[in-house]
């Protein structure tokens, strides 16, 4: 009868090893693919500003056709967001960021430009991308510390499998800076 006990409190302990080990698993998954989502989402809304910033800036160059160095800079950065890694492509989402404010800045010197319909209209739908863009990152960060916390705490360290920690998202020194509004 002993050996009954022992052998049923055996099969209980490797069934609970098992529940345990399939539920941190699973979890361990589960929150990857998540941050993969968050990820996807950030990457529709850097699509939504890929195809908007063309129009924007041919708006734009009618109005500062002498401001080609800020056309450049968009150009490139917008380039550098179609190839390369998660961490490349952010970066030149941060650089087309920091050229579309010294692009709205440039705007703000043609009265005829800020006026005009077309303008507006871009700048109000790219303000929103903005917006959706600064909501994603932050989904993001979120689902990558929820992601990390369960790998490199007791027990789910133990159920990692070796998985890394995954980045954040950062925002660049540069844009750290606090804005200069001079009058």
């Amino acid at each position: 009868m002993d050996g009954l006990w022992l052998f049923g409190g055996l099969i209980a302990i490797i069934a609970i090893i098992a529940v345990v080990f399939v539920t941190y698993y699973n979890r361990i998954r589960v929150l990857a693919n998540r941050v993969e989502e968050a990820w996807a989402q950030i990457d529709v809304q850097l699509k939504k500003r890929f195809d908007l910033v063309p129009n924007l800036v041919e708006t734009v160059k009618g109005y500062a056709a002498h401001e080609r160095e800020i056309f450049e800079k968009i150009a490139e950065a917008r380039a550098g967001m179609v190839t390369g890694s998660r961490e490349e492509r952010m970066e030149a989402s941060n650089a087309l960021t920091g050229a579309l404010r010294t692009l709205f800045a440039v705007a703000e010197a043609y009265p005829d430009l800020k006026a005009a319909q077309n303008f507006k209209l871009l700048q109000e739908q790219l303000e929103g991308i903005e917006n959706k863009i600064a909501y994603s990152r932050q989904y993001y960060n979120s689902s990558v510390l929820r992601f990390n916390n369960l790998i490199t705490t007791i027990p789910g360290v133990w159920f990692a499998g070796g998985r890394q920690k995954m980045a954040f998202l950062e925002i660049p020194e540069a844009e750290r800076e606090a804005v200069r509004v001079k009058f």
